[in-house]
């Protein structure tokens, strides 16, 4: 037997773990005892790249743990890295797919191994077994110790979709949504554009000063000489990645197309016809004034009806009103506001009566804590009943039954209680500027009329905002009225018309009123930019009287 040479051990340290050394300038000791020093290695990483740049060898190079020094692997090594990197065997000859040998199996003997008899232990059954035995059933029938329940399998892993209905599959393909695809690029995108899609300088300086999220294009448009100047687009990336948030972050859903007929839409109204008696006709032309008409008012008769008119010079016209108890007034049954009423300062801005006909309330045009007053007829005395002013208030009206007292400022109507002396109710009119006011005879309503060309329905039992807010005018509102008996209430606008509606009041509380315009009265001139000023109803006729800054005063039948 030949004997193998041996190998140039340089370390013979043995087999220990080389982090032992790792801060010592030693690497372990030789045989005699004496310290076998580490190679020196002063390279910097200047010194690395060189030597990677000139040394041919270098990847093939590796560093030897036992003995610190570099050692260049021969072509069989690498082969044998390069093959394990690959999961192949080190041994190139090793086949480890080559035909087992059944070295256990392949001979069949005739005889066992060992002939030896059995034992007599191997017939007869064991005591120790026996005892054990007798333990466990003395153990079970005492209860102490019990089955074990077999546990729940439940698989790691499964199937999403093994057990899904196939026709929820079909359904799901059916449900879905493509992406919606790009718009397609127009003129402006064309390398060769049309003149008027080119921006001038101070389009461009303004487009470069917008938002981006403000800008009607998100490129300026360029003018290239033919398609071969056309250079490499710069947004490109940019616009893939915007496409691909869109298709990500905006979620598709199908929504189902409902068939809506336009009619239904459109609330079921009663034929003006059928609503009838109102005014639709113009009657009788009353001439005699010489600048507009502010106010009018008729007698509780019928049979009277008084004008007020202001010159021009004047800003704030004389305010009349006539008595609904004539009983109760003196002289003709008419008070006309003057200056020096009650010791007023101010001219009267309006004037309204109670409905028992023994009070009456003056409106000063003044924004102080004296612009409402109070006065009865019988004791001839006046009352402020308001300590401080809530705002410029624009007219008053008593309710019909109960003893509430209707305040219109520019914004807002205030309700209070004449005996409680409190603020009941604060209606929000959601206009600019209140013009005016009037209560239904049955008192649960209430209509005001403002500058802005809105005309509001309050329901007092149903809300303090507006039930309905009519846009009928196309300019400011100047009055609004209610008839006694009729269910009809008109308005009358600086656009020159008085319109006619339905207003129909049910007793059932739970059905809202219903609200139709019935006829558009025409026949006043604008002047001065002035319309219809007044709207006053015939006390017991479905008749209307209108007063317009055109001098006249005309009845609708």
């Amino acid at each position: 037997m030949v004997a193998a040479p041996t190998a140039d051990i340089r370390n013979t340290v043995g087999n220990i773990p080389m982090e032992w050394y790792q801060d010592f300038p030693h690497i372990g000791y030789d045989l005699e005892g004496k310290r076998i020093y580490k190679p020196i290695r002063n390279k910097d990483e200047l010194d690395k790249f060189l030597e990677k740049m000139e040394n041919p060898d270098y990847w093939r190079t590796v560093q030897d743990k036992m003995t610190g020094a570099d050692i260049k692997l021969t072509d069989e090594q690498v082969e044998l890295v390069h093959r394990l990197q690959r999961g192949q065997f080190g041994d190139v000859h090793f086949n480890p797919y080559e035909p087992a040998i059944d070295f256990f199996t392949h001979e069949v003997m005739i005889h066992p191994v060992t002939n030896r008899p059995a034992d007599k232990r191997s017939f007869i059954p064991s005591l120790v077994e026996k005892e054990k035995v007798s333990r466990l059933v003395h153990a079970i029938k005492m209860g102490w110790i019990k089955p074990r329940r077999p546990k729940e399998e439940t698989p790691t892993y499964y199937d999403l979709w093994a057990h899904e209905d196939p026709n929820s599959i079909l359904g799901r393909h059916k449900m879905h949504v493509p992406a919606p695809k790009m718009k397609l690029p127009g003129h402006e995108e064309s390398y060769n554009p049309p003149p008027e899609y080119l921006l001038s300088e101070e389009e461009k300086l303004a487009w470069e000063q917008q938002d981006p999220v403000d800008r009607r294009l998100s490129f300026i448009p360029q003018q290239f000489r033919c398609l071969r100047a056309v250079p490499a687009y710069p947004r490109f990336i940019h616009e893939r990645f915007e496409r691909c948030l869109d298709l990500y972050l905006c979620p598709r859903q199908r929504k189902m197309r409902v068939n809506v007929d336009p009619e239904d839409l459109i609330p079921k109204l009663p034929k003006p016809r059928d609503l009838q008696p109102f005014p639709t006709t113009q009657a009788l032309v009353y001439r005699g004034h010489s600048s507009l008409v502010r106010c009018i008012s008729v007698s509780p008769s019928g049979q009277w009806l008084a004008s007020g008119t202001a010159p021009l010079r004047a800003s704030h016209p004389n305010t009349l009103s006539a008595a609904p108890a004539p009983g109760l007034c003196t002289g003709d049954g008419l008070v006309v506001g003057l200056k020096n009423l009650s010791g007023l300062l101010q001219a009267l801005k309006q004037v309204t009566w109670h409905g028992k006909g023994d009070y009456f309330a003056t409106v000063v045009a003044d924004n102080s804590s004296m612009q409402v007053l109070i006065h009865q007829t019988s004791k001839r005395w006046s009352q402020n009943p308001f300590r401080k002013s809530k705002g410029l208030v624009q007219c008053v009206l008593f309710h019909p039954i109960r003893p509430y007292f209707f305040v219109a400022t520019q914004r807002y109507v205030r309700i209070y209680n004449l005996l409680k002396q409190e603020l009941t109710k604060k209606l929000m009119a959601n206009c600019k500027w209140v013009s005016s006011m009037a209560i239904h005879p049955a008192g649960d309503n209430v209509i005001c009329g403002s500058y802005d060309s809105k005309l509001a329905w309050f329901d007092l039992d149903l809300s303090t905002r507006p039930y309905q807010l009519l846009r009928h005018h196309r300019r400011a509102l100047r009055s609004v009225a209610f008839h006694k008996h009729y269910p009809l209430f008109a308005s009358g606008s600086d656009d020159g018309t008085v319109i006619v509606c339905h207003g129909m009041v049910y007793n059932d509380l739970l059905q809202n009123p219903l609200l139709v315009p019935v006829k558009v009265l025409k026949g006043h001139a604008l002047t001065m930019d002035l319309g219809v000023l007044d709207v006053v109803f015939h006390p017991t006729q479905p008749w209307v009287f209108s007063s317009g800054a055109d001098g006249t005063i005309r009845l609708y039948t």
